[in-house]
């Protein structure tokens, strides 16, 4: 199976959260975002990561405003299930921008990045990455992938959400209307795409906000297989 969930943030609770039991081995986990475990290499964040990688099962994740950057670019570049991934440690493994994945028979596309709120205290700190923004190249590199498969997956998987959907939930939750250039190109991605569902953590709530739309934070949802699977690529060559 297929999971995915929200934004974890480093939280070690999570790790051993009720939800993780239903997780087997052979399984895949996709974090969507400012998974947080890579932040300041103490020695119980190591212990942390070590553990992650040695599960039985594959624990990946988008990347979100709120990660390391410096250290995620320290490990190694690979293949993995027809996309580019960095391998953190075993079966720990960080799943690039704008990349197309089979996985169970299921094509997804994933797109990590966002726009921290808490930068002005987080350059303070010097936890603070500008690559938590897309560049242009990895845009228009995510648009020339899905172009190659005539714009069809099964899910996309992002850390934010396009544009409208964004807008909508900030009107319910009462909040000013805050969009970038990355959620207004998701946008064009969902217009340009077919697709069955597209799953996202940044709003932090656990929610299906379109019927193809759906935030996810603390739950393990399964994705469900495509009628017609599409062939799984080789893994890492």
């Amino acid at each position: 199976m297929v999971y995915v969930t929200g934004d974890m943030h480093g939280d070690e609770a999570r790790l051993f959260d009720r939800e993780w039991r239903k997780l087997k081995p052979g399984d895949t986990l996709i974090a969507l975002g400012d998974f947080g475990y890579l932040w300041n290499g103490s020695a119980r964040e190591k212990s942390t990561v070590e553990w992650l990688g040695s599960r039985k099962f594959t624990v990946a994740f988008l990347d979100g405003p709120h990660e390391n950057y410096d250290a995620i670019r320290k490990c190694r570049t690979t293949y993995w299930k027809g996309g580019m991934v960095h391998r953190i440690r075993g079966n720990l493994l960080h799943l690039m921008r704008g990349q197309v994945f089979t996985i169970e028979g299921m094509r997804l596309f994933t797109f990590g990045g966002g726009e921290s709120d808490d930068k002005e205290m987080r350059l303070e700190q010097g936890f603070w990455w500008e690559d938590e923004m897309p560049s242009p190249t990895e845009m228009a590199d995510g648009a020339r992938r899905l172009d190659e498969i005539g714009c069809r997956v099964d899910y996309i998987l992002t850390h934010e959400p396009p544009s409208l959907v964004k807008s909508a939930m900030l009107m319910r939750f009462g909040e000013p209307e805050s969009v970038s250039k990355l959620n207004g190109y998701l946008e064009e991605i969902g217009r340009a795409c077919e697709y069955r569902n597209w799953y996202f953590g940044a709003m932090h709530e656990d929610r299906r906000v379109t019927p193809r739309h759906t935030c996810v934070y603390r739950k393990l949802l399964p994705l469900a297989p495509p009628p017609h699977p599409a062939e799984e690529p080789d893994d890492e060559v």
